[in-house]
């Protein structure tokens, strides 16, 4: 499924691709599927449907590698928008944000990291007036360090914002035992960019182990774990480490995307957990699906699966 991946880049692209994806009746099914809508108002109707049955729900307004100063501040602007509207409609405390700092800024190249710190801290006291929270969203490695800083920076004011951390990187166990404070919310996924073998462990095998290290130092510190997953293996082993470490349940929660196993979601939430859905929504769907299934061959198997089973 690799050799997908260039031609997947490639119509992420293309208009035309994406117009026929979105009006072809089996296409359009599959992207209903994953994207509520390009709308706020479509993604706040999604938040509901969920909130009714027991889910939590995290927003991402879709997004990222912004190189226009106006195109940042009309992302913030969107999140405001969202948040006036999770508001309204009595959602806020039920759904959080996700933020990408290279959608509000981070990638200009002039005091890129300046401008996207400004831009999430308007989002991030937005939300707190929301009585919400944020979580700033990880990228690939480059920006890691960036990220963690803007993220230090924050939580001087705003403490309660989250961070994610990605188990395929090799940095990735220290930078747990870091932030595995009284306090600290932490977003673990087992990371979906192409990355380099010198900073990224390659194979399934290795960032099974390594999630499942970076789990134990997350569930074992005082800090709040959102564990990020579809794999059922590792649902199997956090609730194992939970147990062991003595967490109740509402001292961590798990997370996954928006129409992958929304029966196993329903079933953690019956059963007491945590369970938060993942919706990204907004005009940039098309590229988000298709980098989706094109950054790891996992994703291509997950949405195929999901299709036929939707467990």
């Amino acid at each position: 499924m690799s050799l997908l991946r260039q031609p997947l880049l490639l119509v992420s692209r293309s208009e035309l691709v994406k117009n026929l994806v979105s009006t072809m009746p089996v296409s359009a099914g599959i992207v209903n599927s994953y994207v509520p809508g390009e709308s706020t108002e479509s993604a706040v109707e999604a938040t509901r449907a969920l909130v009714d049955d027991g889910l939590k729900v995290t927003l991402d307004f879709l997004g990222e590698d912004t190189l226009d100063a106006a195109q940042a501040q009309a992302t913030v602007d969107a999140y405001l928008d969202m948040l006036r509207q999770l508001t309204a409609s009595g959602l806020a405390r039920n759904a959080e944000v996700s933020v990408k700092l290279s959608a509000v800024g981070q990638a200009l190249p002039r005091d890129g990291d300046k401008i996207a710190l400004d831009n999430a801290r308007t989002i991030v006291r937005a939300a707190r007036n929301a009585g919400t929270t944020v979580t700033l969203d990880m990228e690939d490695h480059t920006t890691t360090d960036a990220t963690l800083a803007t993220l230090r920076e924050l939580r001087k004011d705003f403490p309660e914002t989250g961070a994610v951390l990605q188990a395929y990187l090799h940095r990735t166990e220290s930078d747990c035992r870091h932030l595995a404070f009284e306090g600290s919310r932490v977003r673990l996924c087992k990371g979906a960019y192409k990355e380099p073998e010198s900073v990224a462990f390659q194979s399934r095998l290795d960032v099974d182990k390594s999630y499942v290290r970076c789990l134990k130092v997350l569930l074992a510190g005082q800090g709040y774990p959102m564990i990020a997953t579809h794999d059922p293996r590792m649902v199997s082993i956090a609730s194992s480490l939970a147990s062991r470490y003595g967490r109740a349940q509402g001292s961590y929660e798990y997370q996954m995307l928006y129409g992958i196993r929304p029966e196993e979601q329903k079933r953690l939430a019956d059963s007491g957990e945590t369970m938060r859905v993942y919706i990204p929504y907004g005009q940039e769907w098309y590229g988000y699906l298709m980098r989706r299934l094109a950054e790891r061959p996992q994703n291509l198997s997950f949405f195929a699966k999901s299709l036929i089973s939707k467990k």
